[in-house]
């Protein structure tokens, strides 16, 4: 579903994602992603930003080619970063 700017940055209807760090651990390019999940390769990029929302088709495409469950990939509230998950009570190098 495609927001306003305006609208992507509400916290109302905030969606975070990790397109863009999955996308790095692969090494792949955003053309490659968008060739892999059906889409042009510019939604990537929107995708990425918040300034679009994938539709639920979308993100289960996203979760069968990462092989990853869609909460691990999209979320409402915003992802801890990783450094805290692997190293709790460290601060960040």
């Amino acid at each position: 579903m495609k927001k306003t700017r305006e609208e992507a940055h509400d916290p109302e209807v905030v969606l975070y994602n990790r397109l863009a760090v999955l996308r790095a651990e692969r090494g792949l390019s955003r053309q490659e992603l968008a060739a892999a999940v059906g889409v042009n390769y510019q939604t990537i990029g929107y995708l990425e930003r918040g300034d679009y929302f994938p539709s639920l088709e979308l993100a289960f495409r996203f979760s069968e080619f990462f092989h990853l469950p869609i909460e691990a990939i999209f979320s409402r509230r915003p992802f801890q970063p990783l450094s805290e998950v692997v190293y709790p009570g460290h601060d960040a190098l």
